[in-house]
């Protein structure tokens, strides 16, 4: 693929042309062609073999405790996040494939303190907390790098699709390598190590294969001509960064919300978060592209308050759910644990979408980073804050996540103009 750069999109191209709804090889080719592909599916096979299982491998190899191991991987998390305003940076001086090389190969740096820190004599904590913040940059900065990428190559009319469909290949391919992985963890440290070293590899192989694309963008001019009314033109925090922030936790609700909703307050079987988790993925990687196709229909900022809408909806589902009461209140929840997946599949498909419409080429990286940090703040406090209000009861929990929500889409529903 040779050196592609962004222009302004045609005005009269808009998100809500659906052309005859390209199928999935249009827009997997549309948002990097049949290489990008490639290296999604090793890069997200590779991540789903350890990420899934990083605490466990620092409990069962490096013997470190539950709660050393969380606090190093928070420390990673939350470091990471000020790395993301310098790729933002990056991205805007061109950067496209390079960018998204850079951010799995220095998840190849943290696997590999991950698997010779023993042999260097470093102490656990400190070498799995260095290992948790390459990893976590190279987590953090992955999603701006991306959606620069397949912002400069798709043309505008297939630009929200070709994100839907990659978003549903990685998803997949986090699936089948946590599959692999959790079958394979059962032969103990051992295979953890060696689990380790095959994600290595992974990532390696990705990142050369994105190197080959050789794909650069629109450079910052420091210019911007007086006809330009995007909202982002100078910069700043706009709207979708703060109402981002309330959506954010919708991604720790199915992960630390829900299981602890289910086991500690309505005493259900830990079978059920685990069923949530695995309908939710098959759910994402099936309709993802299909639910965003449809929408295109209604605007992207339309959608972003639809699903809002939708996340505050399920967030009220699972209180009245709870308040049925024993096995109803756990069917109650599952029931509603679909609605939660058609909100996130609404905002996933729209968000990153608006972002960069709503930018100009040449500050797209510093409107992708700042929107990463929303959603990376969101995530990193979201457990604390869940956690938290849970322990103040179901109503506590649900009702002020569901008000916050809304007042998210509100603000999109109300800003002026529609994209």
């Amino acid at each position: 693929m040779t050196s592609t750069a962004c222009t302004e999109p045609d005005p009269s191209t808009s998100s809500t042309v659906t052309e005859g709804r390209p199928g999935w090889p249009t827009l997997l080719r549309a948002g990097g062609g049949p290489r990008y592909v490639v290296a999604l599916v090793t890069d997200a096979v590779g991540s789903g073999l350890l990420q899934p299982f990083l605490l466990l491998y620092a409990v069962q190899v490096l013997h470190l405790s539950v709660a050393q191991a969380g606090l190093a991987m928070t420390i990673g998390l939350m470091t990471a996040l000020a790395t993301v305003p310098l790729l933002g940076r990056w991205i805007d001086q061109g950067a496209r494939s390079t960018a998204v090389a850079a951010t799995i190969l220095i998840r190849v740096l943290g696997v590999a303190v991950l698997l010779a820190g023993s042999a260097l004599g470093t102490a656990p904590l400190v070498g799995f907390t260095v290992a948790a913040v390459f990893l976590g940059i190279g987590t953090q900065c992955w999603p701006a790098a991306h959606a620069a990428l397949v912002a400069t190559v798709a043309e505008e009319h297939l630009l929200d699709g070709a994100l839907a469909a990659g978003r549903a290949v990685r998803n997949a391919g986090l699936g089948v390598g946590a599959l692999l992985a959790g079958a394979a963890t059962t032969g103990g440290p051992g295979a953890l190590r060696f689990l380790a070293a095959v994600n290595a590899l992974g990532y390696l192989v990705a990142a050369g294969v994105v190197f080959t694309l050789r794909i650069r963008g629109v450079a910052l001019t420091g210019t911007a001509p007086a006809a330009d009314s995007r909202p982002n033109r100078r910069g700043g925090v706009s709207v979708l960064d703060v109402a981002n922030l309330s959506y954010a936790f919708n991604f720790n609700v199915l992960e630390v919300a829900l299981p602890a909703f289910l086991v500690t307050t309505l005493h259900a079987s830990a079978a059920w978060s685990a069923g949530i988790f695995v309908s939710n993925t098959v759910l994402v990687v099936l309709c993802q592209v299909a639910v965003v196709a449809w929408l295109a229909r209604l605007g992207r900022r339309t959608a972003m308050a639809a699903a809002g809408v939708v996340l505050a909806a399920s967030y009220l589902g699972f209180w009245l759910a709870g308040s049925v009461g024993g096995a109803g209140a756990a069917v109650g929840v599952a029931l509603m644990s679909v609605v939660l997946t058609l909100g996130e599949i609404m905002y996933t498909g729209s968000a990153t979408a608006l972002v960069i419409a709503t930018s100009p080429p040449d500050r797209l990286g510093a409107a992708l980073a700042r929107f990463q940090l929303s959603s990376g703040i969101g995530q990193a406090v979201s457990p604390a804050v869940l956690t938290a209000l849970l322990s103040l009861g179901s109503a506590a929990l649900w009702l002020p996540l569901a008000v916050a929500t809304l007042l998210g889409a509100l603000a999109f529903g109300r800003k002026q103009g529609s994209v």
